[in-house]
């Protein structure tokens, strides 16, 4: 029997309902028992006011505990959430929505107020957030509308209040409504024979023209939940510090506290126990604090790479906690585990763990990692379903069975016909005295072709061009030997702060 999303939240709610489910940036709780019963009265109103089945809801919903119920409430009621970043430029949240074709827009009445005014949008404009109007963003899907807080100037007049729904307890099943009938929710108040419909469209990327969407079923999600908690246990007691659904729901179905991050105090008000980082924000963290909090028990690195510069500080100011570096991608959350020290200790290449168990490996002629199991997500938005994902990332196995990423497929460099995978160095690289970070591109040629191979550094204390230069011969292949490096303030990232390797190379002089 495949695993429901909803099912395992809400059965984590009625098992401790007085326990403190959620606390967000502001110091706002919500209890596991106020959780569900909030999502329920949320479901209840949407299907009350048409949310049919399958109907896409574009979400754009400040972090806070109310948002995770209003998120939970839109699955419940049969919506899917189509997670289109707002902040976004106009055309492209555009297209986005052209694909996804949303029938609702669920937002707080800050956005819509920020969105409806145009002083308002220029002063975010001014400040870097391009956005949107959210009233109207794209006029023939004649959206719907729902707001969280309170009313401001700007929310759609006749946009449903999603505050304050009082009255009686929520009915176990939503009642009639367009897809879910009277039976259509079990005990825990999640529909019964809907695990696989789909519940979140997660935009990764594509272009204006051509955006690429990921769609996860509440069935895949749970899946990916229940591989993550089999490495990555929480219980009651423990305090998950996160802003991302795929740690912060396995805490709450495992009846722990979901810490929302806010200032760095936070981790040590809160004795933090869990806590999940992109690699830029916890370098940024421990040169504020230089020591995490003696509760923290687990430190997990993900969302993009962690250079061995970020492991050493991760493991020097969290000596008592385990330090991991997790591999996913949103088409499958997650593929694999590898701890700091693993990683720092790996020679060639960047270690990312044996698979984890549940989720199937195979390698294609050119060594990419292709991934399956019930965790992968059921396709791409408008394209066929599939049981398997390529990773785009070139793998190979070490002798303990291990993945060992060599590079990004669309990242090799030719060279004189030597194929080079700048991962397979780029740790080492990193690894040395007085270097912070370091990425290898290649400058193609416009007249021969082949490509410069340029060595970046992001230099850190003690950094000496030419030690780092001596070095490379013992680190690098002979015909991987960069042809020049480059030493830059910081490295260009995308939306995601993953290395942006396109405008790194614009920055280095050819795009």
């Amino acid at each position: 029997m495949r695993s429901d999303l909803l099912a395992q939240v809400f059965a984590a709610c009625e098992r401790t309902p007085r326990a403190t489910a959620i606390v967000g940036a502001r110091g706002r709780e919500l209890t596991f028992g106020g959780l569900r019963e909030r999502a329920l009265r949320i479901r209840d109103r949407l299907v009350a006011e048409g949310l049919g089945r399958g109907d896409g809801v574009l979400y754009a919903v400040e972090p806070s505990p109310d948002a995770i119920a209003v998120a939970l409430g839109v699955v419940a009621a049969g919506g899917v959430l189509v997670l289109a970043d707002p902040g976004l430029a106009p055309e492209i949240l555009r297209a986005r929505l052209r694909l996804a074709r949303p029938r609702w827009v669920v937002a707080g009445s800050l956005l819509y107020a920020v969105t409806s005014f145009a002083p308002l949008r220029a002063l975010a404009r001014r400040r870097g957030v391009l956005l949107p109007g959210l009233r109207d963003p794209l006029p023939e899907l004649e959206l719907r509308h729902a707001y969280t807080g309170r009313w401001l100037p700007g929310v759609p007049r006749a946009a449903v209040r999603l505050r304050g729904l009082d009255g009686p307890p929520p009915h176990t099943s939503p009642g009639p409504g367009p897809g879910l009938g009277a039976d259509a929710a079990d005990a825990t108040g999640a529909s019964r024979g809907e695990v696989d419909d789909p519940a979140a469209v997660i935009f990764t990327s594509g272009t204006t023209a051509h955006p690429r969407a990921v769609v996860h079923t509440r069935a895949s999600l749970a899946a990916g939940l229940e591989i993550f908690r089999d490495r990555f246990p929480v219980e009651p007691g423990d305090v998950v510090h996160t802003d991302g659904l795929m740690l912060g729901l396995p805490a709450l179905i495992g009846g722990a506290t979901w810490s929302m991050p806010g200032p760095a105090k936070l981790i040590f008000e809160r004795r933090v126990t869990h806590l999940y980082c992109v690699p830029v924000e916890l370098a940024g963290l421990v040169a504020r604090v230089e020591r995490l909090p003696d509760s923290l028990r687990h430190l997990l690195l993900g969302s993009a790479p962690a250079p061995p510069a970020v492991l050493r500080k991760a493991i020097a100011a969290a000596p008592g906690a385990e330090v991991l570096s997790v591999y996913a991608m949103t088409e499958a959350l997650p593929i694999a585990l590898a701890s700091a020290a693993e990683k720092l200790a790996c020679a060639e290449g960047d270690l990312l763990g044996a698979a984890l168990p549940g989720v199937g490996v195979r390698f294609t002629e050119d060594q990419e990692l292709v991934v399956s199991g019930p965790h992968v997500a059921r396709g791409y938005l408008g394209e066929p379903p599939h049981d398997e994902v390529a990773t785009g990332d070139l793998v190979r196995l070490d002798g303990q069975g291990r993945l060992v990423l060599l590079g990004r497929k669309k990242d090799m460099i030719l060279r004189d016909g030597f194929n080079i995978y700048p991962s397979l160095y780029e740790p080492a690289i990193a690894a040395l005295p007085g270097v912070a970070d370091a990425a290898i591109v290649g400058l193609a040629d416009p007249v021969t072709g082949d490509e410069e191979v340029v060595l970046a550094l992001v230099p850190g204390d003690g950094f000496q061009e030419a030690a780092v230069r001596a070095r490379l011969p013992a680190l690098v292949d002979a015909g991987a030997l960069p042809d020049r490096i480059a030493v830059l303030p910081d490295f260009p990232r995308s939306s995601r702060r993953k290395l942006d390797r396109a405008a790194l190379r614009a920055a280095l002089g050819r795009p």
